[in-house]
């Protein structure tokens, strides 16, 4: 219980560097079977366009989403819904999880896409 409470607290203090910032946010969110991406407005109240592992788009051709392929996947799913409503500059919030495995095949992927961070 201890990780996930450090994790909450290292994510409620990315959140507030973010929100000073201004930008829009691209929050991941990720468990053992599945990973989501969301990209959330300056204001924090609505989400503009989100993927995910349970999406029907990405289910018809996969059905693990777990894993470093299916993050990479996402991730160029939502970077094109994102060039899709003209959004190049995000802020990334990796919602205290380390920026390793499938966090990094997600941003790497939305990076190919054409977001910058």
């Amino acid at each position: 219980m201890i990780k996930k409470i450090s994790r909450l607290r290292r994510s409620k203090r990315t959140r507030a560097t973010i929100k000073r910032l201004g930008e829009t946010r691209l929050c991941i969110n990720k468990t053992p079977r599945h990973i989501y991406a969301q990209l959330i407005a300056p204001n924090g109240s609505e989400v503009l366009a989100s993927a995910s592992s349970l999406d029907k788009e990405f289910k018809k051709d996969h059905n693990n989403g777990g894993n470093v392929e299916a993050a990479t996947l996402i991730g160029s799913m939502i970077g094109q819904r994102a060039k899709s409503l003209n959004i190049t500059k995000v802020a990334f919030d990796r919602s205290g999880f380390q920026y390793h495995g499938r966090i990094k095949a997600l941003a790497d992927a939305a990076r190919k896409q054409g977001l910058n961070f």
